[in-house]
Parts: C-alpha cells; sequence; structure tokens
C-alpha cells in the first residue's frame, strides 16, 4: 500500500524537509508540493492524494480555514510551529498534530499511524461491485469487473467498457474512491486503469485492448509494482 502525500508549506525550508522524510520512508508516496493554501486548493481538483502534511499560518489562506472550506478533505497532518491551535485540529479531525522544528522520529510515528488508519480503512469498507452515474439524463449502472480506463476530461468523466462509453459530470477522484483500491491504479492524473485489463506495457504506455494510456514518470514505480505485484514471470 502507497499513501498519496501533499506538502503544503510557505516556508521553502520546512518544504524541503517534509520532502525528505517522505522519501525515506518506502509506504509514502510524494505526489505534490505546494506553497499556499489557494495552491493546494488547485491542485486537490486535479490530484488525488490520501494525506495532507498542512502548514497553519500562510498568507491570504491558513491551512485551517482551508479545511473548513473542503468538502470530504483526505487526512490530515497539521504542521506548524505553535501549539494553540491543536484545539483547532482536534475539532477538524486530523490525524495528527505535528510541532515544528519536526524531527524524523516523531514524523515516522506519524506516518506509521498514517499507515495503521488506511489498512484498517480498507479492511472496514467493502466496495461495491457497481454504482451508479448520470448520463443523458438517465442513471446508468457501471459494473466495477465491466470498466477498462476512466479518463478525466475537465469536468467530465469518461469511463470505458469494452463495449460502450459513458461519460458523466464527476471528477475522477470522486469515483476513485468507489473503487476497490487494490483492483485499479492511476498511471497518470487523468487516468485511472484496471489492472487485470491491462494486456501490455510498451515503455511508458500501458495498452489496455484499444486503449492506450501514458504512464507518469512521477508515477511509474508505483504503477509497475501494483501491475506486476509478484505475476511478472521470469526465466
Amino acid at each position: 500500500m502507497k499513501i498519496r502525500c501533499i506538502i503544503t508549506d510557505d516556508e521553502p525550508y520546512a518544504r524541503k524537509g517534509l520532502q525528505g522524510y517522505i522519501e525515506k520512508v518506502d509506504f509514502l508516496s510524494l505526489e505534490g508540493v505546494c506553497e499556499s493554501a489557494i495552491e493546494l486548493n488547485t491542485l486537490l481538483k486535479q490530484q488525488q492524494a490520501d494525506l495532507l502534511f498542512l502548514d497553519i499560518e500562510m498568507p491570504y489562506l491558513s491551512g485551517i480555514e482551508l479545511l473548513k472550506t473542503l468538502r470530504n478533505p483526505p487526512k490530515v497532518v497539521l504542521t506548524t510551529a505553535y501549539e494553540k491551535y491543536a484545539i483547532d485540529g482536534y475539532e477538524l479531525e486530523v490525524l495528527d498534530y505535528l510541532l515544528k522544528p519536526i524531527p524524523f522520529e516523531r514524523f515516522l510515528k506519524t506516518a506509521n499511524k498514517a499507515f495503521d488508519y488506511f489498512s484498517l480503512q480498507q479492511q472496514a469498507t467493502p466496495q461495491p461491485d457497481y454504482f451508479f452515474v448520470k448520463a443523458d439524463n438517465k442513471l446508468e449502472k457501471i459494473s466495477t469487473a465491466d470498466i477498462l480506463v476512466i479518463e478525466a476530461l475537465e469536468n467530465y468523466i469518461a469511463i470505458h467498457m469494452a463495449d460502450r462509453k459513458v461519460i458523466t459530470h464527476l471528477t475522477l477522484k470522486a469515483v476513485q474512491e468507489r473503487l476497490p483500491a487494490d483492483k485499479f491504479v492511476q498511471p497518470h492524473k487523468s487516468y485511472l486503469v484496471a489492472v487485470d485489463k491491462i494486456t501490455a506495457i510498451e515503455g511508458n504506455t500501458l495498452n489496455i485492448g484499444h486503449l492506450q494510456v501514458p504512464v507518469s514518470k512521477y508515477q511509474k514505480e508505483e504503477v509497475m509494482e501494483k501491475i506486476l505485484n509478484n505475476r511478472l514471470l521470469k526465466r
């Protein structure tokens, strides 16, 4: 399991320190680095994340102010030099509260706490094998087993199946939350792919039936690990 993380802090030294810590922990994956809460707000509309390392006091919009505006935000670890925000963090149900300067030992404790949390979430939340989406003024049933690729198209997504394509007004993040995490992989910020439907891997491209999906250089290691996952036969 990889926990997808985004760092947000207006201090370059703090961003660099957290980035170095995340790179040392093999079950954490850095998906983005932001210099402000405003930048994070934009990134979350484009990039899926499980865990935010979020500074509080930033220009124009604080981390806590941003959290109060988000609907179904990722889990959050607040990173701050001030203890006075602890109650706010409790009320917002953050995963943890790290006081700067953050020693690696304390960071690792938080990382392990996040791993335990997401492991329990996966075990405790059975995913349905179908869902409904609104398309062409009707509700269409989508069976998870039929999905080949889900493609982001600005404010819409296209759900590609062997016999049809359904376009609906949803975000990639919203539909990803309804899919079993072990059966789908995100090779690129604009695509989700059913792992068992991949027919070939050519360089930085996945072939899924008649479709071809690019693999981002930032996602390649995680994607290849999930796709192959001990299924690669060797001589």
